[in-house]
C-alpha cells in the first residue's frame, strides 16, 4: 500500500470505531478513537508537501493530539479497565 494515503486510512478506521462507540454510549472510549484518528490525519496533513507553510503548526498540532491522547488513554485505564 503506498504510505501516503495509509494515515488517512488508519485515521478514519479510528474516527469509524469512535462513532460506533458513540452509538453503544461508550463516550469516553469514543473520544479517544477519534482522538488517536484525528492524529493520525494531521500527521499526515503534516507531510504533504501543500502544506508547507503551515507545516510548523501542523506538528505542534500534531504532538499536542498525541499527547492528548496518551493522557486520556491512561486515564481511561485507570478508571474503567483497573
Amino acid at each position: 500500500m503506498n504510505p501516503n494515503p495509509r494515515q488517512y486510512v488508519f485515521g478514519l478506521i479510528f474516527i469509524g470505531v469512535g462513532i460506533y462507540n458513540i452509538v453503544i454510549r461508550e463516550y469516553l472510549e469514543s473520544s479517544l478513537y477519534i482522538l488517536a484518528g484525528l492524529s493520525f490525519i494531521v500527521n499526515q496533513l503534516a507531510n504533504e508537501p501543500r502544506f508547507g507553510a503551515y507545516k510548523r503548526q501542523l506538528v505542534i498540532g500534531t504532538w499536542a493530539l498525541i499527547i492528548i491522547t496518551a493522557l486520556l488513554f491512561l486515564y481511561l485505564l485507570q478508571f474503567k479497565f483497573l
